[in-house]
């Protein structure tokens, strides 16, 4: 399905560029893999969400991927998206909803790196990672750091609910600015984080965290990301179908957000949890972010312990996604990066 340009860039008959179905945690799920020069290392991208599958299967050939992009990277890496459980082309109605908690994505993610550095033949590879998706991936790192070269974290989320109270703050005040009586009213009602009555609880701040955009950030420009941006991706896919973005969007959605998922994203703490990490870390966030607020980045960089290095750079024009500029610049902060720590 291309309902817009074609693509990107095209890969060459030398490359890959290859769609896999694999077997990770009893089901069955899909990952994409582009390069242009096979052999080269190993870059596992893990999306946000829970069951925002962008960057994912969808991405062949589209050269923006939400947080960077991509048409330089295949020239050095071989870069694999994954369309996690329950989401993308990797949603099926049997997948027990049982197994739709932080455990499980951590299992999967271990599994997929097994995969690539068998498929690969290679000991490391290094590790990538958004929003949700840093959740898993900066577990994945500090549990195993003898399987990675190194990490990145882009929107790292540190502690889901100190994040949240930050966030009902902000809304809070961004309600009372604009007299925004029904917002200050449901907010007031719900009271303060954490959320772990229900999804129902839980959906108050995101509703109003929605209506105020925090995610994006308008530079004054058509490069500026916003929530278009993603579903373009999606739609725009040659693997996509208006099922799959469906599935995603919507059953996905519904499947993923389990009572046992609310209860894990409610209790983690990397502060206490991931004090330090065994392999070279980079942190990229958005300096106009509003949805996962610089504060607890800046406090957990200070605070990480990182024998082999840590980095952290801001993006000017970006939020939570980030402007097409700062994810250009931040194709170059990982080829230059990565290269020098592998």
């Amino acid at each position: 399905m291309k309902f817009f340009n074609k693509a990107d860039f095209n890969i060459s008959e030398q490359g890959i560029n290859s769609i896999e179905k694999i077997i990770i945690g009893g089901i069955q799920q899909n990952i994409l893999i582009q390069t242009e020069k096979p052999g080269s290392p190993v870059l596992l991208f893990i999306h946000g969400g829970p069951s925002m599958p962008v960057p994912g299967v969808s991405n062949r050939g589209t050269d923006y991927a939400l947080v960077m992009t991509t048409k330089e990277l295949i020239k050095h890496f071989t870069v694999v998206f994954w369309d996690q459980r329950g989401t993308g082309k990797s949603f099926s109605k049997n997948i027990p909803k049982e197994t739709m908690n932080l455990k499980q994505y951590i299992s999967d993610a271990k599994d997929v790196t097994d995969y690539l550095k068998e498929r690969f033949k290679q000991n490391k590879i290094h590790l990538v990672a958004h929003s949700w998706g840093s959740v898993i991936a900066l577990n994945l790192a500090y549990q195993f750091p003898e399987r990675y070269y190194s990490y990145t974290g882009f929107s790292q989320i540190t502690n889901w609910v100190e994040n949240d109270k930050l966030s009902y703050k902000w809304l809070l005040e961004q309600a009372k600015k604009t007299n925004n009586q029904k917002a200050l009213r449901e907010l007031s009602v719900v009271g303060e984080p954490p959320y772990t009555k229900d999804f129902k609880q839980w959906s108050v701040i995101r509703k109003w965290q929605f209506k105020n955009n925090t995610m994006f950030y308008d530079a004054g420009d058509k490069k500026s990301a916003t929530f278009f941006s993603g579903l373009k991706i999606m739609l725009n896919s040659p693997d996509y179908s208006l099922k799959d973005i469906y599935n995603s969007l919507v059953r996905g959605f519904k499947l993923s957000y389990t009572e046992g998922l609310l209860h894990d994203i409610n209790t983690f703490d990397f502060f206490t949890e991931v004090p330090t990490l065994q392999i070279p870390v980079m942190f990229i966030h958005g300096s106009k972010e509003k949805h996962v607020l610089p504060e607890l980045i800046t406090r957990y960089y200070e605070k990480l312990d990182a024998p082999k290095g840590k980095t952290l750079y801001w993006s000017d024009k970006s939020s939570h996604v980030f402007h097409l500029n700062d994810a250009r610049e931040n194709e170059q902060r990982l080829i230059q990066y990565l290269q020098g720590v592998q």
